[in-house]
């Protein structure tokens, strides 16, 4: 039976994530099922200055395709990318960008505040909220455009979590995952329709303050399995000995929170050898199809990133039943950045 009963404080009402100085509000050190934490103050105070990291990233899946998009400011720096991939040809359409001051980028102080963009040398990126909680994401780079649009079912809780690592340093994240989505890609001219009720897309919208130099792990996985629509979201090493986890299941739009850090079982000398995650209830294995690998090496602004995508299958202990998950498409990755 999973025990993992939360000792984390929920959030239920709206609350700024810093205090009139800058630092952190220990108020707003929790979870939340929806973003209720206000983000704005991010800026303020000299402690500040180099530390504060903005972004939103989206990956959205298909049967045949997986597309991403990422716009982002690291206070010194714009960081972008647009990446399409064809599951049956393993053929690659991509285009990142570093930008040194940032230019160019918009994001709002506070997840849905207004549209997200972001420009670089022949790359194009437009996140828009629209009525009805949906959002459009519009991205164009050479030999490839993603036109999609989100729809939020009612009622659907994401995880939305306030991680402390001191008063100064701490990040707010919203990991909002099976998440249906429909439009269309096109790769090098073809245009390829979202299969609707098929196709998944994955939030990850960031605001805070990090360490230099950090590790993490993440994972995430939507379809529906067994009778269940269910998400998958997991993370790791960076949350250890703050007291909050970014880890939780979502079925049928209710989110499981697990408090537990969870156990990651991979190989860093083989990422596409099976991942296994497990704790808190939580019994997951990721088998990898493709390893997007990215470098990057700026001397003082360095990172390195091994995102594996595959299929996730295992168990999910709510406490009251034993849910059994397979065929969730999604992914698994161990990241290590110098920012």
């Amino acid at each position: 039976m999973n025990s993992d009963a939360s000792h984390e404080r929920e959030l239920t009402e709206r609350i700024s994530l810093t205090l009139p100085d800058g630092q952190l509000n220990r108020e707003a050190v929790g979870f939340a099922r929806w973003p209720l934490v206000d983000t704005s103050g991010i800026g303020r105070g000299l402690r500040a200055v180099g530390r504060n990291k903005r972004w939103e990233y989206w990956s959205v899946i298909t049967p045949t395709h997986i597309a991403a998009l990422t716009v982002s400011s690291i206070d010194y720096a714009g960081v972008h990318e647009v990446w399409l991939f064809d599951r049956a040809t393993g053929e690659e359409v991509g285009k990142a960008a570093t930008v040194i001051p940032p230019r160019h980028v918009e994001l709002p102080a506070s997840l849905g505040g207004g549209i997200v963009s972001g420009r670089a040398k022949d790359l194009a990126i437009d996140i828009t909220p629209l009525p009805n909680d949906a959002t459009r994401l519009r991205a164009l780079i050479p030999g490839g455009v993603i036109d999609v649009v989100v729809q939020r079912p009612p009622a659907h809780d994401c995880l939305a979590v306030v991680v402390p690592w001191s008063d100064t340093r701490f990040q707010y994240t919203v990991k909002d995952v099976a998440l249906p989505a429909s439009g269309s890609l096109i790769i090098d001219g073809v245009e390829h329709v979202l299969p609707e009720g098929e196709s998944w897309a994955v939030l990850d919208h960031g605001r805070g303050r990090w360490p230099y130099d950090i590790t993490w792990n993440w994972g995430a996985g939507s379809g529906r399995s067994h009778g269940h629509t269910i998400g998958l979201q997991v993370g790791g090493k960076w949350t250890a000995g703050t007291g909050v986890t970014e880890n939780g299941v979502v079925i049928d739009g209710r989110l499981h929170k697990i408090s537990t850090e969870l156990r990651w079982e991979y190989s860093t000398d083989d990422f596409l050898a099976p991942w296994r995650v497990s704790g808190g209830g939580l019994d997951a294995e990721l088998v990898p199809f493709h390893d997007k690998r990215s470098r990057m090496n700026f001397g003082v602004l360095a990172g390195n990133t091994d995102q594996c995508f595959g299929t996730w299958s295992g168990t999910f202990d709510t406490g009251l039943d034993v849910i059994e998950f397979s065929g969730l498409v999604g992914f698994a990755e161990h990241v290590h950045n110098r920012w």
